[in-house]
């Protein structure tokens, strides 16, 4: 076998991009798209290829040598570790978010789960919030802990329960920010000051608002997460999920993906980088309609309570003006009355649909209590906050007269 010579850095070199200083709105619609695109396309191929191909041996081994030493080309063997429509993909949101890189996944459980398992292992220990997304929680406290990793559920937004949870074996903090369904806002400047006083890396969920509304790597959070299926998507059309850092920790997530196959495919990730483009003006109307919604509903005599951090009510709203640029397009309320009455309410609303997701050009809208929870009895669901009476609504793109108009009408049958 001919022995391999490491090659010079200018014999191979590697595709490096440049972060043009352009607004969020420009860099969703242009980012991660190297022109010209093949075939002087306007629009991002699909390139639907499980496998790719090399012109002869010596193609063959000048690319295996390029990966020995860590020089990246572009060039890609097998499906199940790249595809080109995913990776401009991936470094349109890694532009967006302002990190390194990018790492786009089948879905945003498949996200989460692969990234946990490729920073943790046996005999470590994490903390999450107890807001966090409850399938989130779920693999933490059983899946992992049966590979011997400890896990610890603190109130969200208890900076000091949080960091007296903090173990010698604490390797990451895990949080939904703002958190599901309370929209609960967590201090990233303070939560990162307690990660790095203690060694621990830090994760962001911050599905529910995007790029255009924070961006936590520029308060030092190390990862930040998305459920791309929700708003980066925007049109309930497609699952995936993403997480963006550092080159460094996206390589090890990278390397694992690759073995545990949870891979985007060229069709979702096409789907994903369309909905992109109208990420900023979707999210801005969003933003808008739900800071007026939450308005009305809480000035509204037949609502009890409602979770926005927009409104000044909100236990976070200060947090969430000092690193929020808006505040998102989810509303949580609460109905003056019980299981049944909030469930007239929704069944008497005519342009949200009941459906069980978030961030779409569709109002959707949702009892927690029997949309996540129908198996718990009212006290179990009240033991982990999820009130009877509690309603999740995710504004659309709909137009902010027509939903007030349509809440007005639902509000007054009760």
């Amino acid at each position: 076998m001919t022995a391999i010579t490491k090659k010079t850095e200018t014999s191979i070199p590697s595709i490096t991009t440049p972060q043009p200083r352009h607004g969020l709105s420009t860099q969703a619609v242009h980012a991660g798209e190297r022109r010209p695109l093949p075939h002087h396309s306007l629009t991002l191929p699909i390139i639907q290829s499980s496998t790719y191909t090399f012109k002869d041996t010596a193609d063959l081994r000048a690319f295996m040598e390029a990966r020995l030493w860590g020089v990246k080309d572009g060039r890609i063997e097998y499906g199940r570790y790249g595809n080109p429509t995913v990776a401009a993909v991936e470094e349109k949101i890694a532009a967006l978010d302002g990190g390194e890189d990018a790492l786009l996944f089948a879905s945003g459980m498949a996200a989460i789960t692969t990234t946990l398992l490729s920073i943790l292992r046996a005999g470590q220990h994490l903390i999450i919030t107890d807001d966090t997304y409850r399938r989130t929680r779920q693999f933490c406290l059983t899946f992992l802990e049966r590979l011997g990793i400890g896990c610890t559920v603190v109130p969200a937004g208890d900076l000091e329960a949080l960091e007296a949870a903090i173990l010698p074996g604490t390797r990451l903090i895990v949080s939904e920010s703002p958190t599901n369904p309370y929209l609960r806002v967590i201090d990233l400047n303070c939560l990162v000051a307690i990660a790095r006083r203690h060694g621990v890396k830090t994760l962001i969920d911050s599905t529910f608002v995007t790029p255009i509304n924070q961006r936590p790597l520029e308060f030092g959070v190390d990862l930040v997460l998305h459920s791309a299926t929700k708003y980066l998507g925007g049109h309930n059309d497609l699952l995936a999920g993403v997480v963006v850092g550092s080159q460094a920790l996206i390589s090890l997530i990278r390397d694992n993906l690759g073995v545990l196959g949870a891979v985007s495919d060229p069709q979702s990730a096409y789907l994903l980088q369309r909905g992109l483009k109208t990420l900023a003006l979707r999210v801005q109307r969003q933003n808008a309609t739900a800071q007026v919604v939450a308005e009305f509903l809480e000035g509204h005599p037949a609502i009890r309570r409602v979770w926005y951090p927009g409104l000044a009510s909100h236990p976070d709203h200060e947090v969430a003006r000092q690193q929020m640029q808006q505040f998102g397009g989810v509303v949580s309320f609460e109905i003056e009355g019980d299981l049944e009455t909030t469930s007239r309410f929704i069944d008497a609303v005519t342009i949200p649909i009941i459906a069980p997701s978030l961030g779409g050009v569709e109002s959707l809208i949702e009892q927690p209590a029997l949309m996540s929870y129908y198996d718990h009895s009212s006290e179990e669901r009240e033991a982990v906050g999820i009130q009877d009476n509690l309603v999740r609504f995710s504004i659309g793109v709909e137009d902010a007269e027509d939903i007030i108009a349509d809440l007005t009408q639902a509000l007054s049958g009760l």
